[in-house]
């Protein structure tokens, strides 16, 4: 690779003033300049970002670490971060811990050997100890969708209880008393807050919380809401009505019922979560609880960027929760009449 050293011989000039046309090109003549320049780009020398992140003891970089790449909801959450960042001059490191504590614990290692500026985090160990051992590092931390105590860092977060609500409570509206929620893994806050939002709403009407059925899967992807649908046509009776932790889940179950000729919604209702894009373009539109996503990423990069800048000694931890949605579709627009 082309060093600083080889511009500077070519260029017949001291390694600092490379430097000085780099970094601060107002204190060099404007000759030498440009001849630097030349020199520069006539080899393809690039600085090592590396290098000036040691001496300035901070880097240019954050690290976003989220449950599940292959989820659209998460690149929208993605996509806020990545605004608000280059809106500062910095970049985004997206990584996928696949809602694997050993993955996550991995990955905060390796921001760690890199000094990341500060990491934007949805955790997936339920023990929170490699976070803990990642604070010792003294690197900012931002949780997203998880509310934690303002003591601890900041959050931003979606009201999952009030979204599993929203949903549960439309479905009883529709006439629905046959509801089974079918969730990823329950050491998930976010699967966790949803079921006790609808536990909530069934409560609200006066019913049990045993009249919830619930179905767990390992995953919160498509592949597992194939197999929940396919369980969901064990049970018997069949419930009426289907709630599930993300839109992936409901449309894998979508496509099990559709294939075994159960009608959607006239013999099952079903609400998804996240209003990701291909709900709206399911073969039968989805009706889903919509999650502020782009404004969840941004407000979370933007609280990071605040906490590691110049007035990073006066920032005080906030807790941001969002409010949730319900976007009514055909998946359950027709009241039940059995």
């Amino acid at each position: 690779m082309v060093g600083i050293k080889d511009v500077a011989r070519q260029a017949k000039v001291s390694v600092g003033t490379v430097s000085n046309v780099i970094n601060r090109p107002e204190m060099v003549a404007e000759k030498t300049r440009e001849r630097v320049l030349a020199v520069i780009d006539r080899l393809g020398y690039v600085r090592s970002e590396s290098a000036r992140q040691l001496r300035a003891g901070r880097s240019r970089i954050i690290a976003l670490l989220v449950l599940d790449m292959a989820n659209p909801f998460f690149a929208e959450v993605a996509s806020g971060a990545e605004r608000a960042a280059r809106a500062t001059g910095l970049g985004v490191m997206l990584c996928n811990s696949a809602q694997s504590p050993t993955e996550e614990a991995d990955y905060l290692s390796l921001f760690a050997e890199h000094r990341v500026r500060g990491v934007l985090i949805m955790p997936a160990d339920p023990t929170g100890r490699s976070l803990e051992n990642f604070r010792r590092h003294g690197i900012p931390l931002v949780y997203v969708d998880r509310e934690v105590p303002r003591a601890e860092a900041c959050s931003v977060s979606v009201d999952d209880v009030t979204g599993g609500t929203l949903a549960v409570r439309h479905l009883l509206e529709c006439g629905h008393h046959g509801i089974t929620y079918i969730s990823g893994p329950m050491h998930l806050a976010q699967c966790q807050d949803r079921r006790t939002g609808a536990l909530n709403a069934l409560a609200e009407a006066g019913l049990p919380g045993s009249a919830l059925r619930h179905i767990e899967v390992e995953r919160l992807d498509v592949p597992a809401g194939r197999d929940a649908g396919a369980r969901l046509l064990a049970l018997s009776p069949r419930p009426t009505a289907v709630f599930c932790a993300n839109d992936l889940l409901a449309l894998g179950v979508l496509q099990t019922l559709y294939g075994a000729g159960v009608r959607i919604p006239e013999d099952v209702a079903l609400v998804g979560y996240d209003d990701i894009e291909f709900a709206a373009a399911a073969a039968v539109p989805l009706t889903s609880v919509r999650q502020p996503a782009f404004r969840m990423g941004r407000a979370a990069a933007d609280l990071l960027i605040e906490e590691t800048g110049g007035g990073a000694e006066e920032h005080e931890h906030q807790r941001i929760v969002l409010q949730p949605e319900l976007v009514v579709r055909e998946s359950s627009r027709v009241s039940h009449r059995g």
